[in-house]
């Protein structure tokens, strides 16, 4: 089990990442919550990690803080959710969010997220309660960041870049490639013309979660 890496990161393409240790390069995914968090490339930085291992892969998740490995793998524990799912939950919403809308029985804020149906919904809250009150996640802390705590964004993808790299993590969530792209053009059309990816998927999501 591969539980922490920490090493030089050499590649951000939302929802994956690149993670040099010692010369072996790390290809992980994590959610977008993680994303906000990195450095710039070159950086040192330290992930929480959790591996899976399929017939057909061999997947590595990372997580900025331990807590959202945590819920990840509360997550996955769930019936009908797999790795996939549960980083697609972790991007559009909080944990706090989560954690609100599951004590809420918050169904509607749910079922906004792709691939999460009614009744996966309904499902989430029954078979999550409990848990998060055992784990202690009720009081977690916020992880969305607002812009203002983003990592410095001076140095800036070109505008096609950041676009279709924006609209490619979209897809790779699980949004339909025309939800992505609509929801990348107006934040484009919000956010101006110079914006990192990292800002566009941000804004596309709370779009379209929200």
């Amino acid at each position: 089990m591969i539980g922490r890496l920490r090493g030089e990161l050499i590649e951000k393409r939302p929802p994956q990442l690149l993670i040099d240790v010692n010369g072996v390069g790390y290809e992980v995914e994590a959610s977008m919550n993680t994303f906000y968090r990195l450095p710039e490339c070159g950086a040192p930085v330290t992930l929480f990690t959790h591996f899976v291992t399929r017939e057909d892969a061999q997947l590595l998740y990372g997580f900025y803080e331990r807590e959202e490995r945590v819920l990840f793998r509360t997550l996955i524990k769930a019936n009908g959710v797999g790795p996939k799912l549960a980083i697609t939950i972790l991007s559009g919403i909080s944990t706090s969010e989560f954690v609100r809308c599951v004590n809420d029985g918050d169904t509607a804020s749910l079922i906004k997220l792709p691939g999460v149906g009614k009744k996966t919904a309904e499902r989430l809250i029954v078979e999550m309660k409990d848990k998060i009150k055992a784990l202690g996640l009720e009081s977690s802390g916020e992880f969305q960041l607002s812009a203002a705590d983003g990592p410095d964004m001076t140095a800036l993808e070109s505008v096609p870049d950041s676009r279709d790299e924006a609209e490619s993590a979209l897809v790779a969530l699980g949004y339909k490639p025309v939800q992505a792209s609509k929801s990348v053009q107006q934040a484009v059309k919000a956010l101006g013309a110079a914006t990192s990816s990292e800002e566009l998927i941000r804004y596309a999501l709370r779009a379209m979660v929200g």
